[in-house]
């Protein structure tokens, strides 16, 4: 860590004044606290001359001469407390007021109301809990810089309230997947973040070594084929809450560290999986924000109502609606040439098909703000999907777009291992060292007809708490790493009044 001048000379006031308090008996880092609770149970529990224990962060102090009032902040809230000379004595007063902005202390005080109303503890006895030897950010601007904010988090969640109500969000995001899910007789599973062949989804995955084995194990970029091991095994319903990792690009919607839930049902089917999304995501809008309709993220943004039942489009119809009722009968060349003038990265042969899913990607798909459910897909795109009974060249599938962005795609399973096995050739370029064999021999043994759909947790706390960027719903996004990170903040100003 790399201090400014001015740091420096902050840091050294700061290491004086833990050398006074050392001197007066004080433990700068002390022991367990016994507090009465939080700040929030404090200020709940509000009786006139109460005797009650309370700890925080000193956010805010202001000397009066022989009395001083401060606040102590907490994860659930901050309290007044007032120190007096004659009450405390005037050894502990007096080091009291070596105490910086961001130290820790615990107090023993009984309650009262200040003139102005204010709920306050009047201090009998302190300790020291913890010297902070750098300051906070400065009080009036906070900490401001974008990559500072993700870097050092620690310092975001002190000096940005709301930046802890978002990740409170996606605690209650998590804690409603997992209720919704057991409520409905599904059981929460792990399977390995290690694995031998990266399987169960098509990305560049990350390559780590496994000495004690003598051979390179890939990070999981999906745990699906595992889960459906579990399905021939004789679960019915599954799912796993856990991260996945792809070693590829990050931009406003993807970070190479990231958070899915999977879900299979035995018996299910697409339609199985739309209902359950449907509920799921509806269901914690609910219980996260109070309702399913979402004010816009940001200026000229359209709002996103949840209200289930959400719209069902065939892609091939999506297409026709939005790239022309023609676009299936045009040739390969005319519509390449097409998407070139819109922009799109078309190198010579590129099929009509690749044509059709680049446009939807770059173009169509960013259009869909409200849920929408994208069915019947071509094959090509989907190889563990079954196909659709009425034309094979399409797999019952879905994509659950909102915001512009797809939140969860979800299949009817493919359970037949011959066509299982051709597919993920197809999609191998005919090398069989890729292929999952132990998969294949699992699903050998029969595997029941299934639904299963993954959902990105990251996506959806961002559409919940109405977040642009995923790095903003991540407590430590991927950052590239630094010589040296830059200073996080001005010292800390004086407290503004206190009553």
């Amino acid at each position: 860590m790399e201090l400014t001048g001015l740091e420096t000379e902050f840091r050294n006031q700061r290491l004086a004044h833990l050398d006074a308090l050392k001197a007066a008996g004080q433990r700068p880092y002390g022991r367990a606290f016994e507090r009465s609770g939080s700040l929030a149970d404090i200020r709940a529990g509000y009786e006139e001359g109460k005797t009650v224990r309370a700890a925080g962060r000193l956010v805010a102090i202001r000397l009066m001469g022989k009395s001083l009032f401060a606040h102590l902040q907490d994860g659930t809230d901050r309290f007044q407390i007032y120190v007096q000379r004659d009450a405390v004595g005037e050894d502990s007063y007096k080091a009291f007021k070596h105490t910086d902005l961001g130290d820790f202390v615990g107090v023993e005080g009984s309650y009262f109301s200040t003139k102005t109303g204010e709920p306050t503890l009047r201090v009998a006895s302190w300790e020291l809990l913890s010297k902070a030897l750098l300051p906070l950010p400065g009080k009036w601007h906070g900490l401001q810089d974008q990559e500072l904010r993700y870097r050092q988090r620690y310092l975001d969640l002190i000096a940005n309230p709301d930046v802890r109500k978002v990740f409170d969000a996606r605690s209650r995001t998590l804690s409603f997947c997992r209720r919704y899910l057991e409520e409905r007789g599904f059981f929460e599973v792990e399977t390995p973040i290690l694995q031998s062949i990266a399987g169960g989804a098509t990305a560049n995955p990350f390559v780590t070594r496994y000495e004690a084995l003598g051979q390179d194990v890939y990070m999981r970029i999906a745990p699906e084929l595992y889960l459906k091991k579990l399905l021939v095994g004789g679960y019915d319903k599954v799912f796993e809450l856990g991260k996945d990792f792809r070693n590829e690009g990050l931009d406003r919607s993807h970070n190479p560290e990231f958070t899915v839930l999977e879900i299979y049902q035995a018996y299910g089917d697409c339609r199985t999986m739309m209902q359950l999304i449907e509920g799921l995501v509806s269901g914690a809008a609910q219980a996260v924000r109070g309702t399913m309709k979402l004010p816009p993220a940001s200026e000229g943004a359209e709002s996103i109502d949840l209200t289930p039942p959400w719209r069902v489009v065939p892609y091939r119809d999506l297409v026709k609606e939005r790239l022309g009722a023609d676009w299936f009968d045009r040739s390969a060349d005319d519509v390449r040439a097409w998407g070139r003038a819109q922009g799109l990265d078309l190198p010579d042969g590129t099929t009509h098909a690749d044509v059709t899913h680049e446009a939807y990607d770059k173009l169509i798909e960013k259009t869909l703000i409200q849920p929408t459910f994208v069915t019947r897909l071509p094959y090509e795109l989907v190889p563990l999907a079954k196909r659709c009974e009425d034309d094979p060249s399409l797999v019952d599938v879905y994509e659950l777009v909102v915001n512009g962005r797809e939140l969860c795609p979800g299949y009817t399973e493919l359970n037949d291992p011959i066509d299982q096995r051709a597919r993920l050739m197809e999609q191998a370029a005919g090398d069989e060292s890729k292929l999952d064999e132990d998969f294949l021999c699992a699903l050998e043994h029969g595997m029941p007809p299934a639904g299963g759909l993954g959902i990105g947790i990251d996506r959806l706390v961002m559409i919940l708490t109405g977040q642009e960027s995923i790095r903003d719903v991540l407590l430590f996004p991927q950052m590239k790493t630094i010589a040296a990170a830059p200073a996080a903040a001005a010292p800390g100003e004086a407290a503004p009044a206190a009553e």
